[in-house]
């Protein structure tokens, strides 16, 4: 690290101790109330007075493109920064777009990368933001400045900002934001309320509920196989092992040496289970070829039995589905349930330990025409007040405060918003994506940042349906059906930054042209082709070097269990 940033990141500590000993100079303004007792860095840039709009690229989120002062959380900043964003989300094939952006030497001014983030810094596309920082973002370096180090490139440089930076304490999910077996509610309505933790008993279950309604033409299982997202079909065996999301590996608790799994007995046998589903006829085989919304759509159509997904990137379907509940109960049995399941019905580890992802983020691009007004719109976003107005909205109007300055909403604001609201108001466009506090953050006087966090919010946002299937399985919310994270210090492994061109970079570029190669010829072929299938497939992983890729990994595990210690 150069000594000048070295210098920045311990005046970073310096001003969160200040603030947290409550010298908040704060002296943003806005339409919304900030909590109680706000822990925000001064902010002492002058606010812009011209109006200017900047491009945005948003290769991880799906939703319509829109100018962020269409929204009311946009307009709200706009009217405090002079700032508007054009935004812009993916649409096709993620590594053919930034292709193109390179090739082109030509980016938006502000670039989310998501997966091609390796490509973007090997193309220099982003810009450093170290002397920005120090200049225009106090509020950065109270944020981000415990992360510095984690975020700091060889070369001493900051080139992006993640999204998973812990502020104040954690305060666990009470939904289910990351992987699970979902199932529609009517199965398990039907069946009793089984619990079912095993996999073959889930696939049973589902196996059960089509042959009785032979005559509604019912998908009995659909997977995510599109572009980037083809972790939802690949990452199963992990979870089934009773292993977190660390990407390619798993961690040994004991040893903390990282094992591949991808052409495992696990993987063998989580394929082999689809392999005959799809023989039955319960696969949707188009599973291999869909795109991401023609999946979502499928998932909304009330057809599809079950799915493997994480909740975070299910979310437009899950919502669209509970509103449709709200307006009609009765369809309250289309919505999906998540369940723990593991290969033998072992202790699960799905719901993810407080963790830090170093390789995913959002950055300033060489193409940015004003990167100095950029980083102070970047650097407004990250007080209380304003993640408050993000993620909670307007006291009064989405939201309440009662006399313990516990942040709650009414029933009637529960319900209004819905996804056409979310959009409208901005939550869908700036809940994610952009400099934040990360899930599981708290304000500094005790509340949640996200809504759906605070047990107040959670509980009143229950539907009757919500009610009545939870006591059913006699909790209070979704995630106490899962078991409780165990800490991993190094947790994920999967946002350990590679260099693109790197051995374990081309590793995983090899072994994601094997899955995708052999994966949907291993699920689609017959069960008397499976064996010689999958002899072809783990002769041709065995010519990878992955001990080079499990050795590099575990070294880096380590690292990060010792700086963490």
């Amino acid at each position: 690290m150069n000594k000048k940033w070295l210098i920045l990141s311990l005046a970073a500590m310096m001003v969160a101790t200040a603030c947290s000993n409550g010298n908040d100079g704060n002296t943003n303004s806005g339409s919304s109330n900030p909590p109680a007792s706000g822990t925000d860095a001064p902010d002492n840039s002058e606010k812009p007075l011209e109006k200017a709009t900047f491009t945005i690229f948003n290769a991880a989120g799906a939703a319509k493109d829109i100018n962020t002062n269409e929204t009311t959380i946009g307009k709200i900043l706009e009217d405090e920064t002079g700032v508007n964003f054009r935004l812009e989300h993916l649409v096709g094939d993620i590594n053919t777009k930034i292709g193109t952006m390179i090739a082109a030497n030509d980016y938006p001014d502000v670039l989310i990368p998501d997966a091609a983030i390796d490509k973007i810094l090997d193309a220099g596309a982003f810009i450093p933001l170290n002397d920005l920082i120090e200049e225009h973002g106090p509020n950065i370096q109270r944020v981000y400045g415990p992360y510095f180090n984690q975020m700091t490139a060889e070369d001493g440089n900051i080139y992006f900002l993640p999204f998973s930076n812990l502020v104040n304490e954690f305060i666990p999910d009470p939904n289910i934001g990351q992987g699970a077996f979902w199932v529609q509610r009517r199965v398990l309505k039907e069946a009793g309320y089984p619990e079912i933790r095993k996999l073959d008993d889930y696939f049973n279950l589902l196996r059960d509920f089509r042959a009785k309604h032979a005559d509604e033409d019912l998908t009995g299982f659909v997977a995510l196989t599109h572009d980037w997202r083809f972790f939802a079909t690949s990452n199963p065996p992990m979870h089934l092992e009773g292993y977190p999301n660390d990407g390619n590996v798993i961690v040994d608790m004991d040893t903390h040496e990282a094992k591949v799994y991808a052409a495992t007995d696990s993987t063998k046998r989580w394929l082999k289970a689809l392999n005959e589903l799809n023989a039955e006829g319960m696969f949707d085989k188009a599973s291999f070829v869909d795109n991401y919304d023609q999946y979502l759509a499928k998932l909304t159509s009330g057809k599809v039995l079950g799915f493997f997904d994480y909740g975070w990137q299910v979310g437009n379907a899950t919502n669209a589905l509970r509103d449709a509940a709200i307006q009609d109960p009765s369809k309250d049995d289309y919505r999906y349930f998540p369940l723990p399941v593991t290969f033998d019905g072992g202790k699960d580890q799905y719901l993810d330990p407080p963790g830090f992802v170093k390789n995913r983020g959002i950055g300033i691009t060489v193409s940015a025409k004003d990167p100095a007004r950029i980083i102070q719109y970047f650097d407004h976003l990250l007080t209380d007040e304003k993640q408050a107005l993000v993620m909670w909205g307007i006291e009064g109007e989405t939201y309440e405060r009662n006399e313990e300055g516990r942040m709650y909403r009414t029933e009637e604001q529960i319900n209004m918003i819905d996804e056409a609201f979310n959009e409208s108001f901005g939550f869908k466009y700036y809940s994610w994506n952009w400099p934040r506090y990360g899930g599981g953050s708290t304000f500094a006087d005790g509340n949640s940042l996200g809504p759906g966090e605070q047990p107040e919010v959670f509980q009143m946002s229950l539907t009757e349906g919500d009610k009545h299937i939870l006591e059913q399985y006699g909790v209070q919310t979704y995630s106490e059906m899962f078991s409780a994270p165990d800490e991993r210090p190094w947790f994920p492994a999967w946002g350990i930054p590679k260099e693109q061109g790197s051995p374990q970079q081309i590793w995983e570029t090899q072994r994601e042209e094997l899955t995708k190669k052999y994966f949907p010829r291993l699920v689609l072929s017959t069960p008397a082709e499976f064996e010689a299938i999958w002899t072809e497939f783990t002769n041709e992983f065995g010519k990878l070097d992955t001990e080079a890729y499990e050795k590099w990994t575990t070294e880096e595990v380590k690292k990060l269990i010792e700086q963490n210690s």
